[in-house]
């Protein structure tokens, strides 16, 4: 077996990145510290073709050398937006009828293998803080709280971690539902 080069990959162009049918979930950073985590979101989600970033309260926006480092360019192709308050935010998406998920360990939540996607919705993820994970006033107004099973010693995973594995989740039970 042989090992592909970067141009047998066949790639979106940038300009056919923001043309294509984007998957229908919106990625909330609630208050991301890491500018490297930042970096990792934006490279996650251009991979399968999020929406829209929404970067609120601390968490930083490109330009910047350390969020480039791991985003490698996918500033340039994925929607994002700063927003001073992360409630503001998610009132607006949910006003749109967007379905508000916090990712989050939290009391009744939804375990992320059990969560099943509805169609023709369109979702939002809310990531929180490293040390403090998503605000408690956000998570009373998500449509629901999903969690991560974890099966070893630590209590949470990195939220650029957590962010591919949800993501994931999600767009192939998204593709599958079609």
């Amino acid at each position: 077996m042989r090992k592909l080069k970067n141009s047998e990959l066949d790639r979106l162009s940038i300009h056919a990145f923001k043309d294509a049918q984007k998957t229908p979930l919106i990625i909330i950073l609630d208050n991301i510290r890491s500018l490297n985590n930042i970096g990792s979101v934006f490279r996650t989600s251009d991979a399968f073709l999020i929406e829209k970033i929404y970067l609120c309260g601390i968490t930083a926006t490109p330009p910047h050398k350390d969020i480039h480092k791991t985003a490698l360019g996918s500033t340039e192709t994925v929607d994002w937006e700063y927003a001073e308050n992360t409630l503001d935010v998610v009132e607006k998406l949910k006003a749109e009828n967007v379905k508000i998920c916090a990712i989050e360990q939290a009391e009744n939540a939804t375990m992320l293998n059990d969560f099943t996607v509805l169609p023709n919705t369109k979702y939002a993820l809310v990531f929180g803080n490293e040390v403090k994970g998503v605000a408690q006033n956000v998570v009373n107004i998500s449509d629901v709280v999903i969690e991560i099973p974890q099966f070893g010693t630590k209590h949470s995973l990195n939220i650029s971690v957590s962010c591919g594995v949800v993501v994931w989740d999600l767009f192939s039970k998204l593709n599958c539902s079609d």
